[in-house]
């Protein structure tokens, strides 16, 4: 009776032991695909964002805003006697 007592007791920690192995393997592989998504969607976000800021700059250049106003707003460029170049007062020392 001793004898498979012991037997029944190491096969089941090695049973216990071998669920667990496998447990932390399926857990790994699981957290190994989630890493792998999340590291797809950031380089796929990181491509918007960089669409996006050739947009905002594309938008933003000054040929472009000057063709805007000249078309929606009736502006124009000034004729240089149109402009006047105010001097800016020198700074005090503190």
């Amino acid at each position: 009776m001793r004898g498979r007592s012991s037997l029944a007791l190491v096969l089941t920690g090695f049973v216990l032991m071998t669920t667990g192995v496998i447990y932390r393997r399926s857990y790994g592989t699981l957290q190994g695909r989630k890493q792998s998504q999340l590291a797809a969607r950031r380089a796929t976000l990181e491509a918007e964002r960089a669409k996006l800021d050739g947009d905002i700059r594309d938008a933003a250049s000054g040929a472009r805003l000057a063709k805007i106003a000249q078309e929606r707003l009736n502006m124009r460029i000034p004729s240089d006697s149109q402009v006047f170049v105010v001097p800016r007062p020198a700074r005090k020392a503190p």
